[in-house]
């Protein structure tokens, strides 16, 4: 048996950080917001145990690949004895702030979860996620939310329907770096907003993308003629939002050449959000 999923992408509507651990991880709060645009995964079922990469990454050894890490915490927490093989098609962009990696962890998890059998419910797989990186859970938990903490805390929110233009930066821009800076903002107030707010945060990690990257800071400036541009997570995809598909997609048409990017839909829901039972 062989699955073909989806794992979408998702932007940040605001991102502040608050503040600091003492091991080091950041205490954030953002909006997560899914978009119907993403990666590919592909699973298909091995008898003999292994977990094979159909496409590997270039550069990412099999033990640092996180679809690979998923199937391998998910066989050792579940003592499950089947394998399976791995596949990618990446349309989104790495180190991109659009959560790909991440997704495609998620969508491995949810995925063999079902092939395999194995029968975890969503908290025990966002658990398994949270060890591969901060975004998985949010993809685990299957909707739109209000992530805070390192990213473990989930409060599910209801955002208005909107298409969203987003544009690529042509380079990869590491977490990391951008979260290392000295200038970072790192004392952003809690919002404790209860409901969504359309001009409500800003993105802390931005000024100091902008500063690193100046392809990022030409994107930006190209979309502000929309309406109130912001990057995605650490960057570097920036993106515009539209209340009508007519009005993005005539935003699209006069693109300049030469920028990469894509349009879609936001969504209220993960497509495999009812694999896995609460």
């Amino acid at each position: 048996m062989k699955l073909d999923l989806p794992a979408p992408a998702k932007i940040n509507r605001h991102l502040h950080i608050l503040g600091r651990r003492a091991d080091g991880y950041h205490l954030l709060e953002s909006l997560f917001v899914l978009l119907g645009f993403g990666d590919r995964v592909t699973l298909a079922k091995r008898s003999d145990g292994a977990i094979e990469l159909l496409h590997p990454l270039h550069g990412v050894p099999k033990e640092r690949d996180l679809c690979w890490r998923a199937a391998k915490l998910l066989q050792e927490r579940t003592g499950c004895r089947q394998g399976a093989d791995l596949g990618l098609l990446k349309n989104l962009p790495q180190g991109g702030g659009l959560g790909g990696g991440s997704s495609d962890a998620a969508t491995v998890l949810l995925g063999l979860n079902r092939l395999w059998g194995t029968g975890l419910k969503r908290a025990d797989l966002a658990d398994l996620g949270l060890r591969l990186g901060a975004d998985v859970p949010f993809f685990v938990g299957g909707e739109n939310a209000l992530v805070s903490g390192i990213g473990e805390v989930l409060r599910p929110m209801t955002v208005p329907r909107a298409w969203y233009l987003v544009l690529e930066p042509g380079v990869p821009v590491p977490t990391p770096e951008i979260f290392a800076d000295p200038d970072l903002t790192r004392n952003t107030p809690s919002s404790k907003i209860a409901v969504f707010s359309e001009a409500y945060g800003k993105n802390d990690l931005q000024a100091v993308a902008l500063r690193r990257y100046p392809q990022i800071a030409g994107n930006l400036a190209w979309l502000s003629k929309f309406g109130d541009a912001r990057m995605s997570g650490s960057g570097g995809c920036v993106f515009a939002v539209f209340a009508r598909e007519t009005a993005a997609r005539e935003a699209w048409a006069v693109k300049p050449p030469g920028l990469r990017g894509f349009l879609a839909a936001g969504l209220a829901r993960h497509p495999l959000a009812r694999w896995v039972d609460d």
